[in-house]
């Protein structure tokens, strides 16, 4: 059955307006308008690495809104690993669904692919697949925050959490167009902070956490003892495996900031108070997830993207406190936004 108009308008006025978010009230600055659910389609998202909670996290957003449009979506798993996520790709487009999202990775990791993909008419739309959010020469649109906004919400954290000096420690993984970004934007607010000191900027593969990350801790410890008193990173994984390692060198004094995208494991160490992470930027990913499904329908309706950019969010573990269990996007009525466009509220 079709939502009318003015019973659309009337339900996400209504939504926003008795919404309790623990962030101050939020009113959806999403798309209002689009077209209607486009009928059953398969789309498959291939991730750069499912390890990694951000296109995981986003990947499940997808799931949800693809039950609601009667989608048929898979998860492909690129395992960190270039050659993986080609292999994968290809037989990806071997299958010839309606679209495949790239995950995570880089557009120029799939090489000649991209163009075969378009040679088949396959729809490309990416998260975090380009150094900024919106169309591209080879994707529909690419589903992210802006980097430079995670890196200035994340550095200000830390400058202002610093009550002296602060000696701070840049983690970075150079593969990725969007962590270069967000790094070059810690760089430049750092070098204006008078109080601040870059120690050194590390690039440790996401891939390779688990295996470097001690002897990191340990190089940086002896390089720059007591100096070192922050750590930002350009995704939280640095910090599920770098807790230990610290403690275990009597480094409780450190601590960690992630411009990342706010992975589950990262808001329950937050959330707990057991952790060196004392916060993280995190993005609204199941909303983005909701996000990439309307996009895709967009394209499958011949319409050009949204044009809409979600916006960053300080995590802490005050704020954690405040929202008891619900995921940090739950105060943003986006899915009652999406559902009432794509049961058919008419553009404008």
């Amino acid at each position: 059955m079709m939502l009318n108009r003015t019973v659309a308008i009337a339900l996400v006025s209504l939504l926003a307006s008795v919404w309790l978010p623990c962030f101050g009230a939020v009113i959806w600055d999403g798309p209002a308008d689009g077209p209607i659910g486009q009928g059953k389609r398969k789309v498959i998202f291939l991730s750069q690495d499912l390890q990694n909670g951000g296109p995981t996290a986003a990947f499940r957003g997808l799931e949800e809104a693809a039950q609601i449009l009667g989608w048929s979506v898979q998860a492909v798993n690129g395992k960190g690993d270039a050659a993986v996520i080609r292999s994968e790709f290809a037989a990806a487009i071997a299958q010839r669904p309606d679209a495949i999202v790239l995950g995570g990775f880089q557009v120029e990791d799939g090489a000649n692919l991209i163009q075969k993909a378009k040679d088949a008419n396959i729809v490309l739309v990416g998260w975090h697949a380009e150094a900024a959010p919106g169309p591209t020469k080879d994707l529909f649109v690419n589903v992210a925050t802006h980097s430079d906004e995670v890196a200035k919400v994340a550095t200000e954290f830390v400058i202002k959490s610093a009550k002296d000096n602060a000696g701070v420690v840049i983690i970075n993984d150079n593969r990725f167009a969007v962590a270069n970004e967000k790094t070059k934007r810690m760089q430049e607010m750092l070098k204006k902070c008078k109080s601040c000191q870059i120690l050194s900027i590390e690039n440790v593969l996401i891939s390779q956490v688990k295996q470097d990350i001690d002897g990191v801790v340990q190089s940086l410890d002896k390089r720059f003892g007591k100096a070192w008193t922050h750590t930002l990173a350009i995704n939280d994984i640095y910090f599920d495996e770098m807790n230990f390692p610290l403690i275990k060198l009597g480094r409780g004094d450190v601590q960690n900031v992630a411009a990342g995208d706010g992975s589950a494991k990262a808001l329950r160490r937050i959330k707990n108070g057991l952790s060196l992470q004392t916060a993280t930027v995190a993005e609204p990913l199941s909303l983005q997830g909701w996000q990439l499904a309307d996009e895709l329908n967009r394209a499958f309706a011949g319409k050009q993207a949204s044009g809409y950019i979600t916006k960053p969010i300080l995590v802490t573990t005050q704020s954690l406190a405040r929202m008891g269990y619900r995921e940090i996007d739950a105060n943003i009525p986006y899915k009652e936004a999406y559902i009432a466009i794509w049961k058919g509220k008419p553009e404008k």
